[in-house]
């Protein structure tokens, strides 16, 4: 039995062109790509200068990456939210909140920062992790009509847009970061509120299922919402859930520690932009092949080679500090998480029915980012107590563990169905 979602096609009882419709889906894709182009010039933005603005702004240096914490703790506390209320209102209204989320942070984070208020700025970061909590979700929109075959390549084109951030990410940040001098900052985050207003115009017109629509396509499979629980006793399920937080984890705990490193040894701000570009054109720019390796490899074993990226990038970080350490061991970092997180999500993708969505990828993100949370924090913390070879060591263990989840479910499900799907048809009251 195949571990993909069962097809419901055209002809069958129940079937409808609103369940799976590629080309409706590529319409989406393309359209979700470009949101996440505009998402992710917000994005690299947060990560290259947040940190920087709160240690201007922060009482003690140790504090600096708690705006980038609080930008992940409102993804966290916002994902699961998110999914249910776009479960019951649709997918274009979430987005549109989400995006509005944005703007007004951008604002905010202006003002604060002229004003040299910490906690007014921190606040902006929180509601920008709104905003990242639906974005989140762009990623699976583009799975609700596609194919099982298209699946895969659909996530990759949605992440495909966020080469858009490592390409000309840095060079927003260099042109907009002495905007309002002698204030430093302020224009990054002006010109991150405009950039989301334009992907909010760009979202009102995706053309996805309403929840209506959906009920009615629906009506040949079952319908009904499985508890959280059952779902969660799909061995392949869990170990999706793990290898996307740790994967996750891994690459923010190295990359928010990053521009504070390579500034404290003695780079510029322009060149920690740098290294982060070519961070985030590493995270992205393989989506144009990850797809296809996944549909010929499978999600598991290009998760595993994502994770093994990722040692190599801890052991480059490990052997020095100069220019190339930081520059290559980023790379590898971002490499590791394209084939990790997409390999994740497609898994976690093909492990619920449509009924199961809110519950499943709900709680899938709000693991994934209470975990980018923790690491944020954590990645301050150790940078400050313990200095940049900690921040890399703490890797191992994660590495491990995700690792082990891997190598368990290969073991577990030898032979077996690893991720099953309710039957088609009405079930038995």
């Amino acid at each position: 039995m195949s571990d993909a979602p069962i097809p419901l096609l055209k002809d069958q009882p129940g079937g409808s062109a609103a369940r799976f419709d590629d080309a409706r889906a590529r319409y989406n894709a393309r359209l979700l790509s470009m949101a996440q182009a505009l998402y992710s010039l917000a994005s690299i933005n947060m990560f290259s200068t947040a940190a920087l603005a709160g240690q201007i702004l922060a009482p003690a240096e140790r504090w600096a990456t708690l705006p980038i914490t609080t930008y992940v703790i409102g993804t966290a506390l916002f994902t699961w939210p998110a999914a249910h209320f776009m479960q019951r209102f649709g997918r274009r209204a979430g987005f549109l909140i989400g995006a509005s989320a944005g703007i007004i942070a951008g604002l905010l984070a202006t003002w604060a920062i002229f004003e040299r208020t910490f906690l007014v700025f921190v606040f902006a970061t929180f509601l920008q992790g709104i905003y990242q909590a639906f974005a989140q979700y762009y990623r699976f929109a583009a799975t609700d009509v596609a194919s099982p075959a298209f699946r895969p390549r659909a996530v990759s084109w949605v992440l495909m847009g966020s080469i858009a951030g490592a390409l000309f990410g840095p060079v927003l940040i260099s042109a907009t970061k002495d905007l309002f001098a002698p204030v430093l900052f302020a224009g990054n985050f002006a010109a991150a509120g405009v950039i989301t207003l334009f992907a909010a115009l760009l979202l009102s017109f995706i053309n996805l299922p309403r929840p209506q629509e959906e009920e009615g396509a629906g009506q040949g499979e079952s319908t009904r919402a499985r508890p959280l629980k059952a779902l969660l006793a799909q061995p392949r399920l869990r170990v999706a859930v793990l290898t996307g937080m740790l994967a996750y984890g891994m690459m923010n705990l190295l990359m928010t520690a990053t521009p504070l490193a390579m500034v404290g040894c003695g780079f510029t701000v322009e060149q920690s932009s740098w290294v982060i570009q070519w961070h985030v054109l590493a995270m992205y720019a393989p989506s144009f092949m990850t797809g296809a390796l996944i549909a010929r490899h499978g999600a598991e074993r290009i998760a595993a080679l994502g994770l093994l990226l990722t040692a190599v990038s801890a052991v480059i970080h490990l052997l020095g500090v100069r220019m190339e350490n930081f520059g290559f061991g980023l790379v590898l970092l971002g490499l590791g998480w394209n084939f990790a997180f997409i390999a994740a999500t497609t898994m976690v993708a093909e492990c619920h029915a449509p009924a199961d969505r809110a519950r499943v990828q709900g709680f899938n993100d709000l693991m994934v980012f209470s975990t980018v949370a923790l690491t944020s924090f954590l990645s301050g913390q150790l940078y400050a107590l313990l200095g940049w070879k900690a921040v890399n060591f703490a890797l191992f263990p994660m590495l491990a563990l995700a690792a082990g989840g891997l190598a368990w479910l290969a073991v577990k499900t030898r032979g077996e169905v690893a991720c099953e799907l309710p039957p088609s048809g009405p079930r038995p009251e």
